[in-house]
């Protein structure tokens, strides 16, 4: 009996950062920089371990004052984020973020990874911690397809370098694929689809300025099978765990048609909106 009661006991306890995470406030990563913050109390008292173990059901837990909540319905969504905004839910200096077009949502969100500010393309918001964390993981290899447009053209080499790995402020970076794409007519510049597995911090530029290119565009169409299709900027669709998962199945170059539309996808009938009536960058 007494074993039953320890089993029990033990059963109830979970790493701190992965109550936060299945609370739907933040992925891990975050909820470990809240904790290391002092954002984090435990029973009124501020923790700042990280890997600290809590009672899920009897320890008080509060993020910036809030109480933690109890784990929410998951939410996935697919959005096409615009540039000239922020990834990110708050900015001290009040430019566009990823909440101005979530204020509606019946529940929070955040994003998962990020893509810079003069950068668009396909970000996944979800309320849902630990999936979060799953593609953020590089032990899963997620992979990401870009569409780039470049000042130039690239010589044989310089796909060779690419593919092989350069090195960058952040590290030796490499794509897993490198292709041409027919867009325009100008000799002045290039398109390329470019697919990484990796999540560097402005990792294509910096690979393109590496080998003496500079990127004039970059879109991201596809987080591994899940792809951007004909969703226009700005603009997103609630997916089920089906499609959600599609994310988890690695892009290939004999699959890199973009397509519109697959089963498990749903148009949200509400237009995102802005609280502060923003024009959508152009």
């Amino acid at each position: 009996m007494a074993n039953d009661k320890s089993e029990s006991k033990s059963s109830t306890r979970i790493r701190l950062n992965k109550l936060i995470a299945q609370s739907g406030l933040a992925s891990r990563r975050i909820a470990d920089k809240w904790i290391s913050e002092g954002r984090v109390l435990v029973n009124g008292k501020k923790v700042f371990e990280l890997g600290i173990q809590v009672d899920a059901h009897k320890d008080r837990i509060t993020v910036d004052g809030k109480p933690l909540k109890a784990k929410p319905q998951p939410i996935y969504i697919m959005f096409n984020k615009p540039t000239g905004v922020l990834t990110t839910m708050y900015d001290p200096f009040d430019r566009p973020t990823i909440q101005d077009y979530v204020e509606d949502l019946p529940t929070r969100v955040f994003p998962v990874g990020r893509l810079d500010w003069d950068s668009e393309g396909l970000l996944i918001l979800t309320n849902d911690g630990d999936y979060a964390n799953r593609i953020m993981h590089p032990k899963e290899e997620v992979t990401k397809t870009y569409l780039v447009k470049i000042d130039g053209e690239l010589k044989p080499e310089h796909y060779q370098k690419l593919l092989k790995g350069v090195t960058i402020p952040t590290g030796k970076a490499n794509a897993k694929y490198v292709e041409k794409i027919k867009r325009g007519d100008s000799k002045k510049y290039t398109w390329l689809k470019i697919i990484i597995a990796e999540g560097k911090n402005r990792q294509i530029r910096a690979m393109m300025e590496k080998i003496g290119f500079d990127v004039l565009k970059l879109q991201r169409v596809a987080i591994g099978r899940l792809r951007l299709g004909a969703l226009d900027r700005g603009e997103m669709v609630f997916m089920n765990e089906t499609a959600a998962e599609r994310v988890f199945l690695p892009d290939s170059p004999e699959d890199v048609k973009v397509k519109k539309s697959y089963a498990g996808r749903q148009k949200s009938t509400k237009k995102p909106t802005s609280g502060k009536k923003r024009p959508l960058p152009k």
